[in-house]
């Protein structure tokens, strides 16, 4: 069994930055490909960044373009989102999960955590 555990999360000012940590146990996070989701208040969850096994192809959603990060450390058996310039309208619960084959931008995911909460204030 996989558990995905998000940490990071929290209360910032727009323009700031926030780093989110998805750690894996269970299973060899080198086996998954690593899709960070956000869902905010009264909207459907919807896909941020990705990123495949081995790190070399990354994807994101538009809105994050230039403004988000993801990396993997499969040594730490950890993904992470880096996320600068943040606006208010990133405020959401973000979430990572984990599928064994291609990232995909829909929910098609195996694993999922649990959660963190980022708020940002204007």
């Amino acid at each position: 069994q996989v558990q995905l555990v998000e940490s990071g999360g929290g209360l910032v000012q727009a323009g700031g930055s926030l780093r989110l940590s998805c750690a894996a146990s269970g299973r060899t996070l080198s086996e998954l490909t690593i899709g960070w989701f956000r869902q905010a208040p009264g909207k459907e969850r919807e896909f941020v960044a990705g990123i495949g096994r081995s790190g070399d192809r990354t994807y994101y959603t538009d809105s994050v373009k230039g403004r988000f990060t993801i990396s993997r450390d499969n040594a730490k058996n950890t993904v992470y989102l880096q996320m600068i310039s943040l606006k208010p309208e990133d405020t959401a619960v973000y979430s990572c999960a984990g599928r064994s084959g291609i990232v995909l931008k829909n929910t098609q995911y195996d694993y999922w955590g649990q959660g963190t909460q980022v708020t940002v204030s204007s």
